[in-house]
C-alpha cells in the first residue's frame, strides 16, 4: 500500500499484469504478518462467485514462526473478489478478510484452509498490503 495506495481496485487491477501465482501478503498493527497465494488476476464481481483452485493457500507468523495452510478439501471456496472486498476460504468464516480501502481485515477459522485466526484478534487493522 505504501507504493500504489489503499485501494482494492487497483490491487485488483495490478494482479491484471501477472497472471499466475501471485503472493497477497498483509500486515497488521500489532506486526502479524498474514496472507495467500492465489491465483491471479483477481477478477472482482459483484456477486458471490469464488475463484481460485486448490494450489492457494493461507499463511501467517502470528504464533513467531510461518505456518502454511493449504486446502482440506472441505469445499472450494478459495478466493472471493467482490468490488468492496476480498475474502480468502470460506465454509462458514473467511481464513482472511481485507475491506475495500485495505485498512481494515479479519480472519476466523475456515472450513477450507482449516486454520485458526490468522491473526492476534478476528478484526484487526491493516498497516500494509502488497
Amino acid at each position: 500500500t505504501w507504493r500504489h495506495g489503499i485501494s482494492l481496485r487497483t490491487l485488483y487491477r495490478r494482479s491484471t499484469f501477472c497472471p499466475g501465482p501471485c503472493l497477497l501478503v498483509a500486515k497488521d498493527a500489532q506486526g502479524t504478518i498474514l496472507g495467500g497465494l492465489l491465483e491471479a488476476p483477481l477478477q472482482p464481481s459483484a456477486r458471490k462467485r469464488y475463484q481460485g483452485t486448490n494450489n492457494t493457500c493461507v499463511f501467517t507468523n502470528v504464533s513467531g514462526k510461518p505456518v502454511l495452510f493449504r486446502p482440506t478439501g472441505a469445499n472450494r471456496y478459495f478466493v472471493l473478489c467482490m468490488n468492496d472486498s476480498l475474502a480468502i476460504g470460506g465454509g462458514g468464516h473467511f481464513a482472511l478478510y481485507l475491506d475495500e480501502d485495505l485498512l481494515n481485515g479479519s480472519s476466523a477459522a475456515s472450513e477450507t484452509f482449516g486454520n485458526p485466526c490468522l491473526a492476534h484478534t478476528e478484526d484487526f487493522v491493516v498497516t500494509d498490503v502488497e
